[in-house]
């Protein structure tokens, strides 16, 4: 099917107004964080190294300005991984209007003219007709979390957790998309009204880029489940940092409608390490306590294994509520994680649990 090209000058003259305006906010809107990324501020750890305060609708505007000034890049990665991963269409193993052949039939009487397929009629003394699959587009509803934790990187040489979210959602969009499926982005209050014009995964771009110039209270890290129609599919790309009560909580739900999802959970390698030295002092940008630890180092061993084994009891939660969890570092290709994905929503219907796959 004909696809829209992306074109980046026409993205980047609509994506300035965007970007225009959220500089302009006064009231907080954004994401919170270092634009140039050299303060590690935010995720699991929160600030590691004492700074200057700045104010908090600055510090908001100018983050959420420095992601739509990336996210032209983001895109046209996004769609060259895409093209890479694209592997053709998926059939429902039935006779139908796609384009996949399906099987030759022996006419039957009354057979319309156009329906005969004459050379391989040709080759037999009967006439046939050639059968291709069914194809129906689903609907996959991508959750893209942008909470304050998200906009954090350990290292000015790693992407932010936010950064390797959108490029895994909208990479995962455009390969849908390429396959004829439809795609919606799903906001705490239900599927975004994108804006007009532009091709499909430009209009995601966009919807992103307006959910992250929202305020900090309204992005959550965990998708609503009243909001999405039964039987539909969902992705969800996030950390995952909030209480296993509430991840619990949520797969819960999702199942109960039902709901299947796939979970990609980011992480940058510094929260799965601890590779700090000294005595360390660590602020949350999300309302947690400072907590100063001192010879940080010496809790490395124990750190890492109840990371591991909070990473273990979320692959288990999801499976056994009939999810699937991919795991990303962001100092790895997303390609891992992304093939991951694209075995699991190949088939988009009835799709076995896998389980924490890593990349």
């Amino acid at each position: 099917m004909a696809r829209p090209a992306f074109s980046l000058p026409a993205f980047l003259r609509r994506l300035r107004p965007q970007a225009q305006t959220t500089a302009q906010t006064a009231d907080g809107s954004g994401l919170p964080g270092n634009a140039s990324g050299t303060s590690a501020s935010g995720g699991l750890f929160g600030r590691v190294r004492p700074g200057m305060p700045q104010p908090a609708s600055s510090s908001a505007s100018n983050a959420a300005s420095a992601l739509a000034a990336r996210l032209p890049g983001l895109v046209l990665q996004a769609d060259h991984i895409a093209a890479t991963l694209f592997a053709g269409q998926h059939g429902q193993r039935r006779s139908g209007s796609g384009e996949t052949f399906w099987q030759y039939r022996q006419a039957l009487p009354g057979e319309p003219a156009n329906h005969i397929d004459w050379r391989q009629s040709a080759r037999s003394t009967h006439a046939y007709v050639r059968e291709t699959e069914a194809e129906s587009a689903q609907t996959v509803f991508i959750w893209c979390d942008l909470s304050l934790s998200m906009a954090w990187r350990s290292s000015a040489t790693l992407p932010e957790k936010q950064d390797s979210a959108i490029l895994i959602a909208l990479a995962t969009a455009a390969l849908l998309l390429r396959n004829g499926e439809r795609v919606q982005l799903l906001t705490p209050s239900g599927p975004a009204v994108l804006p007009p014009g532009g091709s499909a995964l430009e209009r995601l771009a966009l919807g992103l880029a307006q959910l992250a110039a929202s305020p900090a209270p309204t992005r959550h890290a965990l998708p609503p489940s009243s909001v999405l129609p039964r039987y539909a599919h969902l992705l969800v790309v996030s950390d995952f940092l909030c209480a296993e009560e509430a991840f619990q909580t949520c797969l819960h739900h999702l199942a109960g409608r039902p709901v299947r999802s796939h979970l990609v959970q980011v992480t940058d390698p510094a929260e799965r390490t601890l590779p700090y030295q000294g005595r360390v002092r660590f602020e949350g940008l999300e309302g947690e306590a400072e907590i100063d630890l001192p010879n940080v180092q010496t809790l490395q061993q124990d750190y890492r294994r109840l990371i591991e084994a909070r990473t273990a009891q979320l692959t288990a939660l999801a499976t056994r509520y009939g999810h699937d969890l991919v795991l990303h570092s962001t100092d790895q290709s997303p390609m891992p994680a992304l093939l991951a994905l694209h075995t699991l929503l190949s088939g988009h219907t009835g799709l076995s649990g896998k389980g924490g796959r890593r990349s």
